[in-house]
C-alpha cells in the first residue's frame, strides 16, 4: 500500500504552507525588494538600489509598438518570436560581438533575460547537479537553481581583483557534480567586467571539465574603457554557451520584458519546448518595439551610456571623497563600495542610510558570498540625486565614524 501524507483539516492549520514544496518554501524573499518596499511611495528618499535605467524608453520605439497596435497587431507570434526579430538579434551579436548565430535555430525571443536564465537552468539542471556561480552576483541564480533541485555552489570573487573570475578560484569550486557554469559580466552588482585574456583560462577549465555556460551578457552595451568580450566568441566555446541577453539596460526598455538566448540548437530546442508550454511566446508589442530597437536606436543608446559613464566618475570619486574604498566599475551601472571602515555590517549601514539619511542602497550581503562589507549604489539616476546622495552619505559616515 502507497504511503499518503496525512494533513490536518485546514481549519485546524490556519495556513496553507503544507502544500508547498519544500524549496518554495526555503526561498528568502528577494533582499532588493526589501528594501524597494520600504521605499515605495516616499517622495523624501533619494534611491540608488533600482537596477534600472531612469531613461524613458527612445520615442521612436514607443511608436514603432503603438502603431503596431494601430495596425491590429495583437496575435501570437511564433514560439521562438518573429522571424524578422531573430534575424536582427542574429545579426547584431555576429556584427557587435562576433558571434554568429542561426536564427531558425538558435535564437529564442523570451520575456526578459530572466525567463531566458530560468528557461536554461530548466533545461540543464537535474537533481544534485552542481551549478558554478561567481559571486557577489544577480539575486536571481541561487533560488533558480535550488527550485530545479540543483545545487548552486558560491565562487568568491574579491575587490582586490577588481571582482574578477579567477581560474584558480573556480577550479577550487569544480567537483564531479559540476554541471553549469552562469557568468554575468559587466557584473550587477559590483560592475566588474573580463577581458580576452581573463576569459581565456577561464575557457579551458569549461572544456576540461566538460561544462555547460550560461553566460547572462545583459550589460554588454555598458562598457566604458573597453570592448565587451562574450565568452561565446572565445575559441570552442559557442557550442557550449547559452549567451543570454536583453533590451532592458541597454535600450531604456526595463518594463518591456524583452530577452533572448542563443546557443546550441540542442540546448534553444529543449528551452524552447518549456517556453511553448509555459508562456506560449514574448508579447508581439514587445517585440515590435525590440526589432525598432535594434535596427534604429544605436545613437540614443550611445548617449545613455556615455552619461552613465560621466555618473560612473562621479560616484566613484565621491566615494573615495567620502574615505570609502571604491573600485572602479568598468561595466553596468552600479558602484560597489566597501563600508568596512565604518564598523557596520551591510544591512544595518543600509538600513540606517535609509532611516537617518534619507538615502536608498542594497546592502552587498543580499549578492552572496563577498558582498559583505559592501553597499551596491545604482547611478543610473540624475546627476543632481547622485550628488545630493553622496552629500548624505558623507554626512551618515562622518557621523557612525564618531559615534
Amino acid at each position: 500500500m502507497m504511503n499518503e501524507t496525512v494533513r490536518q483539516p485546514l481549519q485546524q492549520r490556519g495556513s496553507m504552507t503544507e502544500y508547498l514544496n519544500k524549496e518554495a518554501r526555503a526561498i528568502k524573499p528577494s533582499g532588493i525588494r526589501k528594501f524597494f518596499d520600504l521605499v515605495s511611495g516616499r517622495k523624501d528618499i533619494i534611491t540608488l538600489g533600482v537596477g534600472e535605467p531612469d531613461f524613458i524608453t527612445p520615442w521612436h520605439v514607443r511608436e514603432a509598438c503603438v502603431y503596431s497596435l494601430e495596425r491590429g497587431k495583437t496575435q501570437y507570434t511564433s514560439n521562438a518570436g518573429m522571424p524578422e526579430l531573430r534575424e536582427a538579434i542574429g545579426q547584431y551579436l555576429n556584427d557587435r560581438f562576433a558571434v554568429p548565430y542561426d536564427p531558425a535555430k538558435e535564437i529564442l525571443v523570451t520575456v526578459g533575460g530572466s525567463e531566458a536564465i530560468d528557461l536554461a537552468l530548466r533545461a540543464l539542471v537535474a537533481p544534485g547537479d552542481e551549478i558554478l556561480i561567481p559571486e557577489p552576483c544577480y539575486i536571481s541564480y541561487s533560488p533558480i537553481t535550488a527550485l530545479g533541485g540543483g545545487v548552486p555552489v558560491g565562487v568568491e570573487t574579491f575587490a582586490k581583483d577588481n571582482f574578477k573570475l579567477r581560474a584558480d578560484q573556480l577550479e577550487a569550486a569544480i567537483t564531479p557534480r559540476s554541471k553549469v557554469l552562469i557568468l554575468c559580466y559587466p557584473s550587477n552588482p559590483t560592475g566588474g567586467t573580463m577581458t580576452r585574456e581573463d576569459w581565456l583560462p577561464i575557457a579551458e577549465l569549461v572544456e576540461k571539465h566538460d561544462l555547460i555556460v550560461i553566460s547572462d551578457e545583459i550589460y554588454a552595451e555598458l562598457t566604458y574603457d573597453s570592448n565587451h568580450v562574450s565568452f561565446a566568441s572565445l575559441p570552442g566555446m559557442k557550442d557550449r554557451t547559452i549567451l543570454v541577453s536583453g533590451f532592458s539596460k541597454a535600450f531604456a526598455m526595463t518594463g518591456w520584458r524583452m530577452g533572448y538566448a542563443c546557443g546550441h540548437q540542442d540546448l534553444i530546442g529543449a528551452m524552447l519546448k518549456i517556453h511553448q508550454y509555459t508562456v506560449m511566446c514574448a508579447p508581439v508589442m514587445g517585440q515590435v518595439a525590440a526589432l525598432e530597437a535594434l535596427t534604429n536606436g544605436m545613437e540614443e543608446k550611445d548617449r545613455m551610456v556615455e552619461s552613465y559613464n560621466q555618473r560612473r566618475r562621479l560616484i566613484v570619486k565621491g566615494f573615495r571623497e567620502i574615505g570609502l574604498e571604491c573600485h572602479e566599475p568598468q561595466g553596468a551601472f552600479y558602484a560597489f563600495p566597501s563600508i568596512q571602515s565604518t564598523g557596520l555590517d551591510s544591512e544595518t549601514f543600509a538600513e540606517r542610510l535609509l532611516l537617518e539619511a534619507k538615502v536608498a542602497a542594497v546592502p552587498g550581503n543580499v549578492f552572496g558570498l563577498g558582498g559583505e562589507g559592501h553597499l551596491r549604489c545604482s547611478y543610473a539616476t540624475s546627476v543632481a540625486q547622485l550628488t545630493e546622495a553622496l552629500e548624505k552619505i558623507g554626512e551618515f559616515v562622518e557621523k557612525v565614524k564618531k559615534s
